[in-house]
């Protein structure tokens, strides 16, 4: 790559992923077709590179332009394709109601930095994937693939219309739906039986809308101190994700 050279922005469609732990599991991930990598020579030589993809070595200065302004691209950006489409009866097939894999579901959540922390600690609990409003969550992006971590190629993620609806078929499928709210009565420990769950949890500061939360078997709250309003989202999930892990 030549000094100077701007580097064109990524083709229609396509997005940018960088930093070691994003790029290794997009690598990995045989769902995910990679259609370059720029790299410098000493990240390449701390990593397998598949050779079939169109490489271009670079220094520091290079990849800075190729992402966003201080996105720590820790010396590997590639280009891809978004990972393909999940249709939420595939994934609550493939579930088969196991008690111990929580589904996620997001109401509204729009922050990158925030969904990729809940992917994050979806893969850590073994979480059978995350479920969000198609027109109201963040499109894959770097920024998200940062903050989760590699776990966006591990954790499946559904994108659906209609919310309401989504939750109407996750309770067919035998999910207990609790969503959190810091106004219930009963604490999440209360809240969850024995049976498989569904975490229903809103966007910070508005929390959960009326119409998601009427489509809840069971509102729940966190048993936080009454000196703190609320939770960050990702923390949220993150604690109600161990709560779902250690019930028993």
């Amino acid at each position: 790559m030549r000094k100077g050279h701007r580097p064109s922005q990524p083709n229609s469609g396509r997005i940018r992923l960088w930093g070691r732990h994003a790029v290794h599991a997009a690598l990995a991930n045989p769902e995910r077709v990679v259609r370059r990598i720029w790299v410098t020579r000493e990240a390449a030589a701390a990593a397998e590179l598949p050779p079939a993809v169109p490489t271009s070595f670079a220094d520091v200065a290079d990849l800075g332009r190729l992402v966003p302004p201080d996105a720590p691209h820790q010396g590997v950006v590639i280009e891809a394709e978004p990972l393909p489409d999940i249709w939420l009866d595939e994934l609550l097939e493939q579930g088969g109601g196991d008690a111990n894999r929580p589904l996620v579901v997001l109401d509204q959540v729009t922050d990158p930095h925030n969904v990729g922390a809940v992917l994050r600690s979806a893969a850590a609990f073994d979480a059978l994937g995350i479920v969000t409003q198609d027109r109201h969550s963040p499109p894959e992006s770097g920024a998200l693939a940062r903050a989760a971590s590699g776990a966006l190629e591990i954790v499946p993620w559904v994108r659906v219309v209609n919310l309401a609806r989504a939750l109407d078929t996750i309770a067919e499928a035998g999910y207990w739906r609790i969503g959190l709210a810091g106004h219930a009565k009963d604490t999440l420990a209360e809240a969850m039986g024995k049976g498989p769950l569904a975490l229903v949890l809103g966007a910070e500061g508005e929390g959960l809308r009326h119409n998601s939360a009427v489509h809840c078997d069971q509102l729940a709250r966190l048993p936080i101190s009454p000196r703190m309003e609320s939770l960050n989202i990702s923390n949220a999930a993150a604690i109600a994700l161990y709560a779902a892990a250690t019930r028993y």
